[in-house]
């Protein structure tokens, strides 16, 4: 009797851990996730306060092009049911000179190197057949090495840096409407920093076109701006302009 019960013991445990095994599985193949690829061609500007005054270097994306010595663009998605994650991430290596008014200096050279990275988990608030509205929290951590070189007029040049790292908590809200099979807008609006001496918010338009059930391109706007002191000094970094994406479901 004892082997009798043993084995339906067995049998019974074998059934569960095959069920659960069939529910986790179930309830993994529930993610989907979306892998972007994007060229964000924004006018940047920058700028940092002194005690001599401010140093404002304004590049716009044609001349970026020319200048650029590296970047990478990247953002990435999970869905499970109303809950998802968001995480994008921008890389930006560039140098470029600009005019100064006045005989003091002959010209500003402004260089960066800078990484911004957003992660995002939010929960779906509303949900229609056309329309989707998710609310979500997280972080935007931003780091920055910035050189402004005073080139020597009247005055003699000087070069002042600004190198600093930091994280911002961010509140953020999606909106996603379908036009048809194939068309798709979203509009996405984030704001953070929530202290005194840092804040950052940011806009993004999108319409998206589905070539296939893997495959979206997509094309909009975006604004992102940052203000954040840096060793008693006042640090802006905005950047405005079109996005265009390559995006994978899978």
């Amino acid at each position: 009797m004892f082997s009798s019960l043993w084995v339906k013991s067995c049998l019974c445990a074998a059934t569960l851990s095959a069920s659960a095994a069939t529910t986790a599985a179930a309830q993994q193949s529930d993610w989907s996730y979306e892998a972007t690829i994007y060229l964000f061609m924004p006018e940047t500007e920058t700028s940092l306060s002194t005690p001599m005054g401010t140093l404002d270097g304004t590049l716009s994306f044609s001349d970026a092009l020319e200048n650029l010595d590296f970047a990478f663009m990247g953002a990435f998605s999970a869905t499970d049911g109303r809950w998802l994650i968001l995480a994008d991430y921008n890389y930006t290596d560039l140098s470029f000179s600009n005019s100064t008014p006045g005989p003091a200096s002959s010209g500003l050279e402004t260089s960066f190197t800078t990484q911004y990275l957003s992660g995002y988990v939010g929960y779906r608030v509303y949900e229609a057949p056309t329309i989707s509205v998710d609310v979500a929290g997280g972080f935007r951590w931003f780091s920055t090495d910035t050189e402004f070189t005073l080139l020597p007029g009247a005055a003699p040049g000087r070069t002042t840096t600004a190198d600093d790292s930091w994280t911002d908590p961010v509140i953020a809200a999606r909106a996603r409407v379908r036009f048809s099979d194939k068309w798709s807008g979203t509009g996405f609006v984030d704001y953070g920093g929530f202290r005194s001496g840092s804040e950052t918010w940011q806009v993004l338009l999108t319409a998206e076109y589905a070539i296939n059930n893997r495959w979206l391109i997509r094309g909009g706007y975006r604004y992102i701006s940052f203000d954040h002191e840096i060793d008693g000094s006042d640090f802006t970094f905005d950047q405005s302009g079109p996005v265009l994406g390559a995006t994978y479901r899978f």
